[in-house]
């Protein structure tokens, strides 16, 4: 089988239509104070998470981010499978932080919140 060829060409048009979405998903999130169903909660990150990689030339399906998501081991690049697992501990990192709080985000610019094996 031959490799597959969206039918479509990514462009900046896109790329700015996906975050759009990805914004107006965060904002129902917080105006919903959490309580979406956990099951659809968890789908809507994973989604988001595989369409936030795909932009930036991640190969992985849908399908095998959720297997990483929910620990089961893939065959795939290694980058690309840290990729979906920095991606989900980063969205984790966003819910605990205090978006009030000045000595939170300038911790977050020194790279202070983030685990070691995040760090740049």
């Amino acid at each position: 089988m031959g490799e597959y060829k969206p039918p479509f060409h990514m462009t900046d048009s896109i790329t700015n239509l996906v975050a759009a979405i990805c914004e107006q998903v965060g904002r129902i999130t917080v105006l919903s104070h959490g309580n979406l169903n956990p099951h659809l909660k968890k789908e809507n990150r994973i989604r988001t998470i595989h369409s936030s990689l795909a932009i930036e030339q991640n190969s992985l399906s849908l399908e095998q981010v959720t297997a990483i998501l929910d620990g089961k081991r893939i065959l795939g690049n290694p980058n690309e499978i840290r990729e979906v697992k920095n991606a989900y501990d980063t969205y984790e990192l966003m819910l605990s932080l205090n978006p009030y709080s000045v000595e939170e985000m300038w911790g977050i610019m020194r790279k202070e919140a983030f685990p070691k094996d995040m760090r740049l």
